[in-house]
């Protein structure tokens, strides 16, 4: 598919997933919402892709919010939908089956900063700054910022953010949680691979698996009963018995995803 917001590349069993609205600073319109969530389907449908990454073109900004012009004009019902429109994209990364990293470079603000906190994991470049300023407009995060913000950083930090419009650098998120590393913008993508390889050689199965204990008790239900919901049913896969097998032959696993 040719994308007119996005650049698609796969680089082996990654997927390259980078907003290209440079002279906006890949600010989230609804053209690239529509086209991330295509793109999202297309990663997610593709079996030979083990993990993506989300970036922005440039290095001022992984993207700076979301088009503000769109808002304009937009009576309750329709400033509801937009949200839900945007919290479901959302939701689809964050509970996505393969892991997918926010690499970012620069502004990561208001809706920028949402999807890289939909993200599992982030890697931010050593010029990155996070921010929700939404209050700014008269305005809230729209797109789950008021809760995975909350979840990452805790409430305390979380509730001053997003009340005072704070923006913080990429050592302050490093030091609060809510990034996982901080490189060069050189090493930025490098480190990003560098996970996703580590986690493209273990069993894929128990990799998805995961992923969705994580996001059961994240997202409110009972994450203990399905962590072992899901471990009965990994326990009986081809994926644990070929696991099993490799550490006790002392040989390195050959995993199917079954």
């Amino acid at each position: 598919m040719i994308y007119s917001t996005l650049t698609i590349e796969a680089q082996g069993t990654t997927q390259i997933i980078t907003i290209n609205r440079p002279k906006k600073l890949n600010a989230l319109n609804q053209g690239v919402m529509s086209e991330l969530d295509q793109a999202i389907d297309a990663f997610l449908n593709d079996d030979s892709l083990l993990g993506a990454i989300i970036t922005g073109t440039g290095e001022k900004a992984f993207a700076a919010g979301a088009d503000i012009q769109e808002f304009t004009g937009l009576d309750a019902a329709a400033g509801q939908a937009l949200s839900e429109k945007g919290q479901k994209l959302f939701f689809k990364i964050e509970n996505s089956p393969k892991p997918i990293i926010a690499a970012v470079n620069g502004f990561a603000l208001g809706g920028g900063c949402e999807l890289a906190m939909a993200c599992h994991l982030r890697v931010a470049s050593n010029n990155a700054m996070f921010g929700q300023p939404e209050v700014k407009l008269g305005l809230l995060a729209g797109y789950g910022g008021t809760q995975r913000l909350v979840q990452l950083i805790g409430k305390g930090k979380a509730t001053e953010l997003l009340i005072t419009a704070d923006m913080i650098s990429s050592d302050t998120a490093l030091r609060f949680g809510l990034v996982n590393y901080v490189v060069t913008r050189g090493e930025l993508m490098d480190k990003c691979h560098e996970i996703l390889n580590k986690a493209a050689k273990q069993g894929p199965l128990a990799v998805s698996y995961t992923l969705e204990a994580i996001s059961a008790g994240v997202n409110g239900s009972d994450g203990y009963a399905k962590e072992a919901e899901l471990f009965g049913k990994a326990i009986v896969s081809e994926d644990a018995k070929e696991g099993t097998s490799a550490f006790l032959e002392k040989r390195r696993a050959n995993f199917s995803g079954k």
